[in-house]
């Protein structure tokens, strides 16, 4: 396999074998001419944070994550807050697939999944903490605990920062992992497994053409993120077309079902990523195989979802195959933005009044793939990781109309899959 065309690793053989089947003719593609979420409370003190920092004059790093052996394992840069750029550290090499990564509300640990299945002999794949160097933003390993499931791919922090919350593709489960207070993770509180039939192989709301198939032959845990109180928590999964509905325990980390216990996404959807509203009411979801942007009102008493409205993140009258891959609210959540793979473009939608979404336009992203998009801490700069091209186009954001516009600086970083970012 070419070093253009390396996939989603580790996912079940269907996926892989489809991918590089789709591979040939992703590769012809036209990159066209380049133009011009918060999740809950812990990000958002994360931003607050870093923008105190910048303030007090701390560094900024960005801290990567990639699939191995493309990528070295977590990529480190120092980023320059006037524009944008990022300048190459020493990476922290040693850790299988770190393709998901979170930094706690303070700054001081950084967590990263191994996206493997065969941690320490089981068939599982684990998670480790580093401690953050204040000055050098330097990483040092905590330690590293089981993650309760096969090929780790989400994991986000609970508001209170005692709990850290991870989803499992392989294996379709989510766990729960203490984090004491000098960032030692332990062995999970609560693991859950739901079981659910298989979803449809073709999505009902899917473009004509598209062969857009990923894993519908059972669970496949794909997020999971608590709700900005920390009293539930969301968790998608692309197998089984369903968005899960948890009861949280924020004195022992346990998950337990809510009534109902789930939301049916459309058959084949595949749900992938979700973004909750600052204000607390919506909650917007990206399905990977329909390519549509699901909007859901969201009853932060009773900690459930009632869908209000689904959009395709594809032009009209597109035609093919394209997996939408990511979603993130813009800082003042007046803007949503979606990245769609094969398409290969950041579309930019508006956000009504009452939570509902609009079309504005597209970019595209200047590279193969983008697995995530994600904002510097300042909500100026959107960075779209590019993992087939193996590296992060840079975008500058408008304030006022929220539309992007490319800096014309790449950073070559081998199968990106997350940034996160740290003022220390």
């Amino acid at each position: 396999m070419s070093k253009a065309w390396h996939f989603e690793v580790p996912g079940s053989a269907t996926r892989r074998a489809w991918l590089k089947g789709v591979g040939a003719m992703a590769a012809v593609s036209a990159m066209g001419t380049l133009a011009g979420a918060p999740p809950a409370r812990a990000a958002t003190a994360a931003r607050g944070a870093s923008a105190a920092a910048a303030q007090d004059g701390k560094a900024l790093f960005a801290y990567v994550g990639t699939y191995t052996p493309h990528g070295l394992g977590i990529h480190r840069f120092r980023v320059d807050r006037a524009t944008g750029k990022l300048a190459a550290l020493e990476p922290v090499q040693g850790i299988e697939n770190p393709s998901a990564l979170a930094i706690d509300p303070q700054q001081r640990f950084l967590f990263s999944v191994s996206e493997v299945k065969n941690y320490n002999g089981t068939a599982n794949g684990s998670v480790s903490s580093y401690a953050i160097e204040p000055g050098t933003g330097a990483l040092r390993l905590i330690g590293t605990v089981n993650s309760q499931g096969a090929g780790p791919v989400y994991l986000s922090l609970h508001p209170g920062g005692r709990f850290v919350l991870v989803a499992n593709y392989n294996s379709g489960t989510v766990a729960v992992l203490p984090v004491s207070a000098d960032g030692a993770l332990g062995e999970a509180v609560s693991v859950q497994a739901p079981k659910a039939p298989a979803g449809a192989q073709n999505a009902v709301e899917g473009v004509p053409g598209s062969f857009a198939i990923s894993d519908h032959d059972g669970p496949h845990a794909h997020t999971i993120v608590p709700s900005p109180d920390g009293r539930f928590a969301i968790s998608t999964d692309l197998g089984v077309d369903r968005t899960y509905q948890w009861k949280f325990d924020e004195a022992t980390g346990t998950l337990s079902p809510n009534d109902p216990p789930f939301v049916a996404a459309s058959a084949g959807a595949g749900p992938r990523h979700v973004a909750f509203h600052p204000n607390g009411r919506f909650l917007y979801e990206v399905t990977e195989e329909a390519s549509t942007l699901v909007c859901y009102g969201y009853d932060a008493q009773h900690g459930t979802l009632t869908r209000l409205q689904s959009v395709s993140t594809l032009p009209p009258g597109y035609q093919g195959t394209s997996f939408a891959s990511e979603i993130m609210l813009s800082h003042d959540a007046r803007f949503i933005y979606v990245a769609n793979r094969l398409h290969d473009t950041i579309v930019q939608f508006g956000i009504g009044a009452n939570g509902q979404v609009h079309r504005i336009g597209e970019t595209p992203t200047g590279g193969d793939y983008p697995r995530v998009i994600r904002f510097d801490p300042s909500g100026r700069f959107l960075y779209s990781l590019n993992q087939r091209s193996d590296h992060i186009a840079i975008f500058a954001v408008d304030k006022a109309s929220g539309k992007l516009r490319f800096t014309g600086d790449y950073v070559a970083v081998g199968s990106p899959s997350d940034i996160a970012f740290a003022s220390v």
